[in-house]
């Protein structure tokens, strides 16, 4: 029977799982639409939301929809809890990918947060000035802590209700030197991060260690149970040995 996967992307392991499909697996990538010019990949694409669980399980019935891969952002918690619901609604085998989050290592100063908002509060009251890169979607949060500098680097233009806001536009991924580099020439005095894991985005973590650099920490969001690998390869073998 041909498999039709629907794959939840905007990650690397979706990009590097559609990349590797065999014949005999039809697959469907989808993107929620946060970048407006997303890397273009060799399977179809739909970009938006589905409408909650109900347009979700609409969409796997109308189109005999007979896997789903949740390659989401480990943060994506609201679209994971979607797709577990919608998935045993429809009778739908569902995999999920969830890469691990770091840990850290001697000579890392972290603090570790539960929230966006309460990554705002640690940074306390004395002016810093705060590398966020915690994404566009999250930066509101900060508005919170207004007698900070901030600088935000993302793909598409930020703004942030706060006084003094730099807003660099850049395209990951970046190397650890370029990292410390970036961090150097800005005058950086902390980071905000969100415990994403993986390697496309550690090099920032890294050079914060290296030039002894405190970073807030934002724990992930607890995502549903349920049968998971931690990368694209594990998945593509759980795929065709159904």
């Amino acid at each position: 029977m041909l498999k039709r996967c629907l794959i939840l992307g905007g990650t690397g392991e979706a990009s590097a799982l559609v990349r590797s499909l065999p014949p005999g697996i039809e697959a469907t990538l989808s993107l929620a639409g946060r970048t407006q010019a997303p890397k273009a990949e060799p399977v179809p694409t739909r970009i938006g939301g589905f409408g909650g669980v109900d347009g979700l399980a609409a969409y796997i019935t109308q189109n005999r929809i007979t896997c789903v891969i949740d390659a989401t952002h480990p943060f994506a918690a609201r679209m994971s809890a979607n797709a577990a619901r919608a998935c045993a609604r429809t009778g739908t085998e569902l995999l999920a990918i969830r890469r691990p989050a770091w840990d850290p290592v001697p000579g890392d100063r972290w603090t570790p947060v539960p929230d966006m908002a309460a990554a705002a509060l640690a940074l306390g009251e004395k002016l810093r000035r705060v590398f966020l890169t915690v994404g566009r979607q999250e930066v509101d949060a900060f508005a919170a802590a207004p007698q900070h500098d901030y600088v935000v680097r993302a793909i598409e233009s930020v703004s942030l209700a706060v006084p003094r806001l730099t807003a660099i536009s850049a395209r990951g991924p970046f190397a650890e030197a370029d990292e410390a580099a970036f961090l150097r020439d800005q005058g950086i005095d902390v980071l905000v991060s969100k415990n994403s894991g993986g390697a496309a985005t550690y090099g920032k973590i890294a050079a914060a260690r290296g030039l002894g650099l405190p970073v807030v920490m934002v724990a992930r969001p607890p995502k549903p149970d349920g049968p998971s690998v931690s990368d694209a390869a594990a998945a593509l073998a759980w795929l065709t040995s159904r």
